[in-house]
């Protein structure tokens, strides 16, 4: 393809990308326009460099040739050490084994793509093409909610808010856990460099059957005895999901400024769910997220994105066996 086509076709994606983020950055098709923007520019920009020194233009593309495989090892380790690492620190169940479970599908994937290519077998090659097709929409999709995610947490957030909203994360014992506790140090910070302009901080978090007290007021006392006065705190205390935690904090926060501006502060895996939830439920704020322990997050990211994928299942099912019908042609062919 000619650079200036690529280079076209990157600006084109730019503009849609710039154009949708300011209209509202709390959208995943963001994450999409920016993905092919990147996409297209990078590629635009290593022809406009091969036209002036071709060897400086190839380089990048054969190390990206040599390092996909070597990448491929790296992440399937990455992704068993991790899992390893997180069934040890959080005990064996479904939500610590989504990165033991991701290397798991790359090793069996590519045990049947080398099975299929050595037996030359057609139905083991038509399976392998379908598997890989529906595996590129998955990978793809997640390329985008990873980029935009990264991209979203380190977009500046606006300072003059009248509330910080800080969403729950459960409780062990009625106490604050370190994860939560992360939450509402954060959601201090941005209080306190706020304190001149009196905003007002909402603990969000209902009461669940195994806790002594609501997450809410554990995480108010938390706050207090962090030095936020007892007066600056309000409890939103019935919700049970991240959508009631956003939709009630909205009620709380029309009924005392119905021209309201917040920040919501959640962990840093969770921002751009969270932002998405926040659009659902018309929170007039954007989400700005709090430090996790690095071996948690990218098993905790996995299940955003699980979540994410769950959240719309008819439209990705829909498009999974689009990608997957592209084995089928092989039986037919």
């Amino acid at each position: 393809m000619n650079t200036l086509v690529w280079l076209a076709f990157g600006l084109f994606w730019t503009a849609v990308f710039v154009v949708s983020f300011l209209i509202d950055r709390r959208r995943l098709r963001n994450g999409v326009f920016l993905v092919m923007a990147l996409f297209f520019l990078g590629f635009g920009a290593l022809g406009a460099i091969g036209t002036q020194a071709p060897l400086a233009a190839a380089i990048p593309l054969i190390l990206i040739v040599l390092a996909a495989p070597l990448a491929m090892v790296a992440l399937t380790v990455f992704l068993f050490v991790n899992g390893f690492t997180m069934i040890r620190r959080e005990g064996l169940k479904l939500s610590s084994v989504l990165t033991t479970l991701a290397g798991l599908v790359i090793v069996g994937f590519l045990a049947l793509a080398l099975l299929a290519l050595g037996t030359k077998n057609r139905f083991l090659l038509s399976a392998m093409l379908s598997i890989g097709g529906i595996l590129f929409y998955i990978s793809f999709v997640f390329c985008c909610f990873l980029v935009y995610s990264v991209f979203y947490g380190r977009v500046r957030q606006r300072r003059e808010v009248d509330f910080v909203v800080v969403l729950g994360a459960g409780l062990i014992d009625g106490k604050v856990t370190r994860l939560l506790g992360g939450r509402l140090d954060r959601g201090r910070q941005v209080w306190e460099r706020l304190r001149g302009e009196a905003p007002m901080m909402i603990t969000s978090g209902g009461q669940g059957a195994d806790e002594p007290v609501s997450e809410a007021r554990a995480m108010a006392d938390y706050l207090i005895d962090a030095g936020v006065p007892a007066g600056a705190i309000l409890l939103e205390d019935k919700s049970t999901t991240t959508l009631e935690n956003l939709t009630f904090s909205r009620q709380i926060m029309l009924s005392r400024k119905p021209d309201y501006r917040c920040t919501v502060v959640t962990s840093n895996y969770h921002v751009l769910r969270a932002a998405l939830f926040a659009r659902r439920a018309k929170v007039n704020g954007q989400v700005l997220g709090a430090p996790t322990a690095r071996y948690f997050w990218p098993n905790a990211f996995l299940r955003e994105f699980v979540a994410i994928l769950v959240e719309h299942r008819v439209k990705n099912i829909v498009l999974c066996l689009m990608f997957g019908a592209v084995g089928l042609l092989g039986l037919v062919a």
